[in-house]
């Protein structure tokens, strides 16, 4: 496996694993204003020949760093970061649930984002 590096492409809302110039997972997301701000991810993709090398970990890993670096927090909604951060909770602060149903609301209000 060659180097991975993570970007930030926050105008798709997306967080990208690239290896080898080749985007090989992502994590998409939004930017919630209110009630607080908060970067709220909603799906994880890792390309089938990439799965198994702790990229999904290694991008959840980052957005929850990136949020701590802007001071917002991460509000799940994608199963997957759901569940990282509930076994990585020294990095992954849990979402105050009134950011959660906010991030809900917004998603429903724009059906075709994702």
């Amino acid at each position: 496996m060659g180097e991975v590096e993570i970007r930030d492409d926050r105008g798709a809302g997306r967080l990208e694993a690239v290896e080898g110039g080749e985007v090989v997972g992502r994590i998409e997301y939004f930017v919630l204003d209110e009630p607080a701000p908060a970067l709220v991810p909603v799906h994880t993709v890792v390309e089938p020949a990439h799965e198994g090398k702790g990229i999904a970990g290694s991008l959840a890993r980052e957005l929850y760093t990136l949020a701590a670096r802007e001071g917002v927090v991460v509000a799940p909604l994608c199963p997957y970061v759901v569940r990282w951060a509930s076994r990585h909770p020294e990095e992954a602060p849990a979402a105050d649930p009134e950011l959660l149903r906010a991030a809900k609301q917004w998603l429903a209000a724009h059906p075709g984002r994702f």
